[in-house]
């Protein structure tokens, strides 16, 4: 079944179709959704079944992709990279400066609107002579517990990543999502130590989450902030679970972009970002998953009839699970880009916060530069 997978992943490359491999967290099989033709598919109200592929900007068309064949198999194990690989790569003075201006300007639009948060976000261009599958290989073994994905399509192009967020699982009519903001670097043997900058950017992402969900969901529970670790980075995670009172659109129009993504209030922080941003971010903060899958389920029955033997009986779930793409790399070529940002608030530092893209971008950075 491996080479199955990896050749047709190749084969799939070679003939310029679409396809998409990824891996679930804490898991070892990859599995591959083959396009069998070259066409460009669109989500129209998310009760389609396939591969999404979604924007950041909403009003930009969220893509489908078809799993005409469905492979599933393990990628080849590869060295796990160690340490830090990527200081022969320089982050230059003038990324600082441009970054630190824009983190400025939205530090000043805060205190002059209504703006409470602004997630803001930059791009490196990175050489790179590796093959997507050499990359896509590292990815699965470097990020063991993070939602890892090759993603092809001739007329859009090929994107890469290794995210720790949901954006929503649902299976039938239950839900799990989460809000997951505020970033430390990992320091082996020791814990996060939170100030009160990441507590509020958590806080506002949970009561957000919580006030657009309210009237969509039943049986809500939410869940103490936690600490969370994503590669190098530590989080504050909260889980978020209920039952869902209306459709799957309406859920995911409810939740994307959320501020740990766009900000507070989402409408404002989204035009200054798409209006400040020297860049666009295409599918970056955008989310990807599948959509709709349908499974077959066979179970003991629960009780006996009388005089009957114990028998069986089958059911149908319908399983949807979006990955914000966080931690994400998009190809060109001979380059790689890879994105990064943080969330702005009143309390900002600038500086800090040039700091914390330089410690996001090693997540992609070790896998590019790593050997």
């Amino acid at each position: 079944m491996l080479l199955d997978v990896i050749g047709a992943v190749i084969a799939q490359m070679d003939g310029n179709l679409p396809f998409v491999a990824f891996r679930k967290p804490g898991k070892r099989t990859v599995k591959v959704f083959l396009q069998e033709n070259d066409a460009l598919h669109h989500v129209n109200d998310f009760t389609e079944t396939g591969f999404v592929f979604a924007p950041f900007d909403e009003q930009e068309p969220s893509l489908l992709l078809k799993g005409d064949r469905i492979l599933s198999g393990i990628f080849g194990e590869v060295q796990n990279l160690h340490g830090d690989e990527t200081g022969s790569f320089v982050q230059t003075d003038e990324n600082r400066k441009a970054h630190i201006k824009l983190v400025n300007k939205g530090v000043q639009r805060i205190g002059d609107s209504e703006l409470e948060k602004v997630v803001l976000s930059r791009r490196l261009r990175v050489p790179n002579t590796k093959t997507a599958i050499q990359l896509f290989r590292t990815l699965l073994h470097t990020y063991t517990e993070a939602y890892c994905y090759l993603w092809f399509h001739p007329e859009v192009g090929c994107w890469l990543g290794a995210t720790p967020e949901i954006l929503i699982r649902t299976e039938n009519k239950r839900f799990t999502t989460m809000s997951l903001a505020g970033t430390l670097p990992f320091v082996a043997g020791t814990l996060p130590k939170w100030g009160d900058k990441e507590k509020k950017e958590q806080r506002l992402v949970t009561e957000y989450i919580k006030n657009v969900l309210k009237d969509k969901a039943k049986a809500l529970r939410v869940s103490p902030a936690a600490n969370f670790r994503a590669g190098t980075l530590w989080h504050l995670r909260t889980k978020i679970e209920g039952q869902m009172q209306t459709d799957l659109k309406s859920f995911i129009t409810a939740l994307h972009p959320t501020p740990a993504v766009c900000g507070l209030p989402v409408s404002g922080a989204k035009t200054f970002i798409l209006d400040n941003e020297d860049y666009p971010r295409s599918f970056y903060t955008g989310f990807l998953g599948e959509l709709n899958i349908k499974e077959k389920l066979s179970r003991p029955a629960v009780a006996k009839r009388r005089n009957t033997e114990l028998k069986a009986y089958d059911g149908i779930r319908s399983r949807t699970e979006l990955f914000v793409n966080l931690r994400c790399m998009q190809w060109h070529d001979d380059h790689m880009y890879i994105y990064v940002g943080g969330g702005i608030t009143a309390a900002s530092d600038a500086e800090k916060e040039w700091e914390e893209t330089v410690h996001k971008s090693k997540t992609m950075l070790r896998v590019l530069l790593g050997k």
